[in-house]
């Protein structure tokens, strides 16, 4: 069965359950306690919780996705058979039983264990017609905190399973979540398919905190099941890399690489794709830190091995441009000819330099990184025997110690940037300050629903990145261009409080939603048009600023838009 037909197959069989089919959200989660998103319920999180009403948004406590994601934890595996970094995730969930838990209950009532695994088993062995005796299921054996989960264990017996097809797993094998530092969590069952770990059935009971564990009032199911995995099981082939999903990408590429280079290229490239398309740029942090290490590596091996990755990128949006339509070529192409132009240049004294070094310890190689930008995995690689010693956890304790000691003597570090000077600080602050005013203005033009997605300043400009589902007219430009210098010729008081975080929301004030703030919070008003959550530094009126002037809009992925504007 193919990757399209698998999809299909499964989005139907729980449309027929009576689940809503919810599109995947992006991989730049609402969720300031992840870096990206990394499961199919990040994006439901708060239906758990009981924060968001399922029947409100969706019509139904019952819905169904799949989901893109990205985990960087095993960035290091990438090349083995198996590992990788973005994949897709075909997941069901219900947010709570509310009513008799039926298997055979079409209609909009929640459910909870035995629905779940009734229809795990059921399209596995039914729909996809895998025989039972290729099939083994875990459940969890219980610990000094959470005990066995015996109703589990109950239903999959009475499913026919054997004992020895039943396994009981401890806390590391069978207990998920929370995504994060906190959230819903629970035990979890899971279906193997030849021994290979396929499908997993996470039961929401508890909910994790500071305080530790907590029984939700309102339990709720959430599973998650890589299309990648079941791709290689429906196609009797012995990696997720000889599947459709990734062989016409691999087909591409030179019959004289390794098979590990291989696949480093094809799923670093993929993940570039996505990563770039939703909004994520390479940068020295966070997100954007991950993904210049993904593309630095594959431009390594585009200089080392003369190969066209453009090629491969447009080949892989062309994979999946039917089913994600928010990948956008221009900028995928874009982004990655300006990363591989600054990092080249680079690259050649970086490598000249490596080659002269005996060993490399963690030391050498942060150098290496602080001094020509070449990333661990690219070290180890061209490093060989050199850096055999070299681990991620030793760079990472290095990078660590040098962040601490650049904090320590930035005296006038904003906004990450580093120490600049007087006259450059004071054209950033007004850069800075002129993004709440764009906040605002584009509130005023275009809505409340309108959120901040991201920024970046630089001497020359301000990009506010912004929530919005269409191209801005030029009208609507012109207005918001002129509500802020309206407000910049008002010479409006710029003020700020300390006050702790949950009074500060009740306040009103904006909050950038994926940052995590710390108890005691800045939060700065200008007049009485704006009020965000912020750390300054900003100047004392806003007629300090200057002229407004927008340079560009543009899109970046599906909902998401993104302004350039600068001062004069």
């Amino acid at each position: 069965m193919l990757s399209e037909e698998i999809r299909k197959s499964f989005l139907e069989f729980f449309k027929k359950k009576g689940h809503i089919v919810v599109p995947s959200s992006s991989l730049i989660p609402d969720d300031p306690s992840v870096l990206l998103t990394t499961a199919g319920m990040q994006q439901f999180k708060r239906y758990y919780t009981g924060e968001l009403n399922p029947l409100s948004d969706f019509g139904s406590q019952r819905v169904t996705s799949i989901q893109k994601c990205f985990r960087t934890s095993d960035i290091d595996e990438v090349g083995d058979d198996s590992h990788d970094t973005f994949f897709e995730m075909l997941g069901n969930f219900s947010f709570g039983p509310v009513g008799p838990d039926n298997p055979l209950n079409n209609g909009e009532d929640g459910y909870f264990k035995k629905s779940a695994i009734n229809w795990g088993f059921e399209f596995l062995n039914k729909e996809l017609k895998i025989d039972s005796k290729r099939i083994k299921v875990s459940v969890f054996e219980g610990d000094d905190d959470v005990e066995f989960d015996k109703e589990s264990y109950e239903i999959v017996k009475q499913l026919g399973f054997s004992e020895e097809q039943i396994i009981k797993g401890n806390r590391n094998d069978n207990f998920w979540g929370p995504t994060g530092n906190n959230g819903p969590c629970g035990p979890t069952v899971e279906f193997y398919v030849d021994d290979l770990e396929i499908w997993n059935l996470v039961f929401n009971e508890y909910f994790k905190d500071e305080n530790g564990l907590r029984k939700l009032n309102n339990p709720g199911v959430d599973t998650g099941m890589g299309i990648e995995r079941l791709a290689m099981v429906l196609q009797k082939v012995p990696t997720i890399f000889e599947t459709d999903l990734f062989e016409p990408i691999i087909s591409i590429l030179s019959v004289e690489l390794s098979s590990r280079a291989k696949r480093i290229i094809a799923d670093h490239s993929r993940a570039i794709a996505f990563l770039l398309s939703d909004g994520v740029r390479p940068s020295n942090k966070e997100a954007g830190y991950v993904l210049r290490r993904l593309m630095r590596r594959v431009i390594v091996y585009e200089n080392n091995l003369d190969l066209n990755i453009q090629e491969l990128l447009r080949r892989i949006i062309d994979e999946y441009k039917n089913i994600y339509p928010e990948l956008n070529e221009d900028v995928v192409i874009s982004e990655f000819d300006i990363e591989s132009k600054k990092f080249k240049s680079a690259l050649i004294k970086g490598v000249g330099e490596l080659k002269k070094l005996e060993t490399i310890d963690a030391q050498q190689a942060f150098k290496l990184y602080e001094s020509y930008g070449i990333p661990y995995e690219v070290i180890k690689e061209i490093g060989a025997e050199k850096a055999i010693s070299l681990t991620r956890e030793d760079f990472d304790e290095e990078f660590k110690k040098h962040q601490e000691i650049s904090r320590a003597g930035a005296e006038k570090k904003f906004g990450g940037h580093g120490i600049i000077s007087e006259e450059d600080e004071k054209t950033k602050v007004k850069l800075h300050t002129a993004t709440h005013l764009l906040h605002w203005a584009l509130r005023e033009v275009l809505g409340k629903e309108v959120q901040q997605m991201g920024s970046d300043i630089n001497l020359e400009r301000l990009r506010f990145d912004f929530s919005f589902d269409r191209k801005l007219t030029a009208e609507e430009l012109k207005q918001i261009e002129d509500l802020v210098n309206q407000k910049i010729k008002e010479n409006l008081a710029v003020t700020f409080q300390e006050m702790p975080k949950e009074e500060a929301e009740k306040t009103g004030a904006l909050a950038f939603f994926r940052q995590k703030y710390p108890d005691i919070v800045k939060v700065y008003s200008i007049g009485d048009i704006s009020k965000e959550f912020c750390a300054g530094p900003h100047v004392k009126n806003t007629g300090e600023i200057g002229t407004f002037k927008i340079l560009k809009e543009e899109s970046v992925s599906a909902g998401l838009r993104r302004i350039k504007a600068t001062i004069t």
